[in-house]
């Protein structure tokens, strides 16, 4: 078997191999004898079919057969004797198939990138610290307070942050727009949920007053036939409500899990958990800064095989609408996906590198903290910790988390890392931005 590689880009190769109709005539004799024992034809009792005719009824299928094999196996063994490690799935041409002529295919593939990392001590990273203070506690509990919220009717204007319940209409050129009259709505004025201009129109209106006004929805609306058009909207008070807040007493933090019901262990629990919170924002934010230091650094080839795995992983949760709707893929950011997708397979490429090249290892206690932490999502945490180390492949993932993290440290530990003072706030509303 003859093979060479030709070098189509810094990670692209092209692989000819042929194979001399010897060996292929050679394998196919062997296996039309090996038919001839045990094929049944009539007019021959089993075993004693002349090998003509064996040939003749069985060969091309044979034939085809052996080819196919030997395509298998001749890849595999092109890309063992060139010790090429392969991205994605190889695409094969045959070149040659005839009878007599041997058996020639070429191979186009894509092999990992040889990676040389820019020194590490040159990563410049700005590392995010916060602390919870006094002010974010009380912005908490008073989010609390809102959800606790009651409503009682009011015999007044309205107000910002009053509930208004109405009837409205919205015409357009004459014609009720969407699905015409609606009844019994209820708008808190100042949550900026309808269209710009529409909860200002109702400052001042008391219940029973009608209202007419035009507004005109933005560009950017998400119902296209409306998006820049002017409506008129027909609107009648039906009820205004002014918020009560709870206070914070006893009764108040016994329906937010305080039994004792004291005031002071229940500022202390709120104060627990935006710590935790705090810890995982900082946790993600670090490591994005991390990873975006490292991928600025070092500008590598992506194998386009491993990007298409990852975009098929990154779609795997929308499979099921996709199947229904085929419509909803053209409405996907498509070429923003893709980036994404380049971008995560770059980094877990860089990360392998960081760990191979400074022989990181997983840290056991660290790996049994991550599968206790995680057993406390369940009813019985000991039964979740003693499946999963029964569980090879569960219990891989998370070392390999573990391991990823250990990166992480690790290039903290040897960067230039400069401290950037954020606001516990800002910090978790770019994180729910993100997770949206």
């Amino acid at each position: 078997m003859q093979i060479s590689v030709e070098n189509t880009s810094d990670i692209g190769r092209k692989l000819t191999i042929e194979v001399p109709e010897e060996k292929i005539q050679a394998e196919v004799d062997t296996r039309l004898k090996s038919l001839a024992r045990r094929v049944k034809v009539d007019g021959f009792r089993p075993g004693k079919v002349p090998p003509r005719i064996v040939r003749q009824r069985f060969g091309k299928q044979v034939r085809e057969e052996v080819v196919y094999d030997l395509i298998s196996s001749g890849l595999r063994e092109a890309i063992e004797s060139r010790e090429l490690k392969i991205a994605g799935e190889p695409k094969i041409t045959p070149t040659e198939l005839a009878e007599g002529k041997g058996l020639k295919f070429e191979a186009e593939l894509e092999v990992y990138p040889e990676i040389e990392l820019a020194a590490i001590e040159e990563l410049e990273i700005a590392k995010p610290v916060c602390e919870v203070t006094e002010a974010d506690v009380e912005a908490m509990i008073e989010k609390l307070r809102e959800q606790k919220k009651t409503w009682q009717t009011v015999d007044r204007p309205a107000q910002e942050g009053d509930k208004v319940t109405l009837t409205f209409e919205a015409l357009r050129d004459g014609e009720p727009v969407g699905e015409g009259k609606v009844e019994h709505f209820e708008v808190e004025l100042g949550a900026g949920k309808m269209i710009p201009g529409f909860e200002d129109k109702l400052i001042g209106a008391r219940a029973g007053d009608h209202l007419e006004f035009e507004l005109t929805f933005p560009e950017d609306y998400h119902d296209e036939d409306l998006a820049g058009k002017t409506v008129l909207f027909k609107v009648d008070v039906e009820k205004v409500e002014e918020g009560r807040l709870p206070q914070v007493d006893a009764e108040f933090v016994k329906e937010y899990g305080v039994e004792s019901g004291d005031v002071e262990e229940f500022r202390r629990e709120v104060r627990a958990n935006l710590e935790r919170q705090l810890h995982t924002a900082l946790k993600e934010r670090i490591k994005e800064r991390v990873l975006d230091a490292l991928f600025e650094k070092n500008p590598i080839p992506v194998p386009e095989g491993l990007v298409k795995q990852e975009m098929q992983r990154a779609l795997q949760p929308l499979a099921e609408a996709l199947k229904q709707n085929p419509q909803l893929l053209e409405q996907l950011p498509l070429d923003n996906l893709k980036e994404s997708a380049r971008k995560r397979v770059a980094l877990g490429l860089l990360l392998a590198e960081v760990i191979r090249a400074n022989d990181l290892k997983a840290d056991p206690d660290k790996v049994r903290e991550a599968v206790e932490e995680l057993a406390q999502n369940y009813e019985d945490p000991q039964a979740v910790v003693e499946w999963v180390y029964d569980n090879p492949e569960q219990l891989s993932q998370i070392e390999s988390q573990v391991l990823e993290e250990r990166a992480i440290e690790w290039i903290l530990e040897h960067a230039k890392v400069t401290e950037e003072p954020v606001k516990f706030q800002d910090l978790i509303n770019q994180q729910q931005q993100q997770a949206a």
